[in-house]
């Protein structure tokens, strides 16, 4: 447990669980639901078990439980409440609220019971866009602020990737694809941020497209050979962290890919995204896209 966050303060409970710090404060006091340590200068402190209480708590309460019979729950009993709750009616928020329960407390089952849930009244495509995209967004900025750590990232970034591989493969066993389009995704070399990619990779395959895909860190070399293999073919990365030098990258692959047969480069992520606000003019086969609803609709 060395490297997982041990302490939280109401800050933390409140970022975590959408329940304002004056709530909180007035639940301690007329509920007792809560009972933090305090520093000498008398500020709240919360370990590990108060943060999971209180997730398990703000997750009942938007299901309609009240404050008053949630305290008098033990522990225990509000674990199993948590757990044996329904879903399937709830919306986005409710179902975010669980994903970050889960997290918190290292639950596969419970992330397992919501995402099952919520397949009886969405689509997959619907969970990513609804819930998975803004789950992920705030796991980035708890990691950021400090509120999670390391760990708890990568514990629900696998689960959010295990359903994409598993709709992935669905896709890629139902039909032969179209052949007027060729996609090839992966990631710039030291870029690996890929869950985006995955679920491209699943918009191109629903598309009816074939799809080729590399992954992480592959270097510019190794495209070249792919490019001269097919006619139209049309190259996907997600440019998050890297490359560094942004044109230069792109000029380079314009030389050396793009001219062989006409090849294109669709960009997405956070570089793309500055890219456009910048309103540079990119090099020719190269086209940068907001989010991933906008390339779907050019496909």
């Amino acid at each position: 447990m060395g490297n997982i966050k041990q302490n939280f303060s109401i800050k933390d409970l409140e970022s975590l669980s959408g329940i304002k710090a004056h709530t909180i404060r007035m639940w301690e006091k007329r509920y007792g639901v809560l009972t933090p340590q305090r520093t000498e200068t008398n500020i709240r402190n919360y370990g590990v078990t108060g943060l999971q209480k209180i997730l398990n708590i703000a997750f009942l309460n938007e299901n309609g439980y009240k404050i008053s019979r949630i305290s008098k729950m033990d522990d225990d009993e509000v674990s199993k409440l948590v757990r044996s709750i329904t879903t399937s009616k709830s919306n986005a928020s409710r179902a975010l609220k669980s994903f970050k329960v889960s997290m918190m407390n290292f639950d596969q089952a419970l992330f397992l019971k919501t995402y099952e849930n919520l397949l009886t009244t969405k689509t997959f495509s619907e969970i990513y866009n609804d819930v998975f995209i803004p789950l992920m967004i705030d796991i980035g900025m708890l990691w950021q602020a400090g509120t999670i750590t390391p760990a708890h990232e990568q514990f629900i970034s696998n689960l959010v990737k295990q359903k994409l591989f598993i709709n992935i493969e669905k896709l890629q066993k139902e039909q032969a694809p179209k052949t007027d389009k060729v996609f090839i995704l992966f990631l710039p070399n030291e870029e690996i941020h890929d869950i985006g990619l995955y679920y491209a990779n699943y918009e191109i395959l629903s598309h009816g497209y074939k799809a080729i895909f590399l992954g992480q860190s592959t270097p510019m070399e190794d495209l070249t050979y792919l490019s001269s293999l097919f006619d139209n073919t049309i190259f996907i990365s997600y440019l998050t962290i890297k490359p560094d030098n942004v044109m230069e990258y792109l000029e380079n692959f314009k030389e050396q890919i793009c001219s062989i047969n006409d090849s294109q480069y669709w960009i997405l992520g956070r570089k793309a995204v500055e890219l456009l606000e910048e309103n540079k003019s990119l090099p020719l086969g190269i086209r940068a896209f907001t989010d991933i609803s906008e390339l779907t609709l050019n496909l």
